[in-house]
């Protein structure tokens, strides 16, 4: 979609559920989707966002600066500052040493090998705490899985199976708790209502305002490292 000299990236999706036309920024991908119900012409939605076409530029400008893994990238482990550092020479595949983030092998594969580091160090981190917390409510837990999800920072399944972000290997560690203890609460109630709430705050290893408050600050941030 064309406004002010510039083109802004536009998804357009049918959906089922849609009630009416919506627009949602989506952070990871960097585009701006826009919805509407199976029957809604495309003329009529396209019209919805060219009026909406200020806010869309707007938006993306506000997006956070994406932060490619790299030689020498600084990327928070848990909220705590590291350096990456390529090491083409060296054995191994990832390690830590110094405040630093060392990946062997060669150039191309630096990303995914520190991803698929930054994966099993969140599911090494969640375990026990997702387990520790389901003892708590007296409920057990199926699996837990770590995703490339960019929508939802965790999940509870049905069956009682939780799921979480690798990205949140970039969030301090309250954050961290914070949503172990959401998702643990959901085995025991499956809505937001008080009592959810209520348990959730019980669950968390400290007050649950500050790392919501955060991650509703700086969750976009989060999607841009590794991009």
């Amino acid at each position: 979609m064309e406004h002010a000299g510039a083109t802004l990236p536009l998804t357009f999706v049918r959906s089922a559920r849609a009630r009416r036309v919506s627009l949602r920024v989506d952070s990871a991908q960097r585009r701006v989707l826009l919805t509407a119900p199976v029957r809604m012409p495309f003329a009529v939605a396209l019209q919805f966002a060219e009026m909406q076409a200020g806010w869309i530029a707007a938006r993306l400008k506000r997006l956070p600066a994406r932060r490619p893994f790299a030689d020498g990238a600084e990327v928070p482990l848990f909220g705590v500052p590291h350096r990456i550092r390529h090491r083409p020479g060296a054995r191994g595949t990832v390690w830590l040493e110094a405040g630093e983030i060392h990946v062997a092998g060669r150039a191309e594969y630096l990303t995914r090998r520190l991803r698929d580091w930054l994966m099993a160090e969140v599911r090494r981190r969640v375990t026990p705490l997702a387990h520790a917390k389901a003892a708590r409510v007296e409920r057990p837990l199926k699996r837990i899985s770590v995703r490339d999800s960019r929508t939802r920072w965790g999940s509870c399944g049905p069956d009682g199976a939780l799921s979480f972000s690798w990205r949140l290997v970039f969030a301090p560690a309250d954050v961290l708790d914070y949503l172990v203890a959401h998702e643990v609460a959901h085995l025991v109630h499956k809505n937001h209502g008080p009592r959810f709430w209520a348990l959730t705050e019980r669950l968390c290893d400290g007050p649950m305002a500050k790392p919501r408050a955060w991650l509703r600050a700086n969750g976009e941030a989060l999607l841009q490292y590794g991009a």
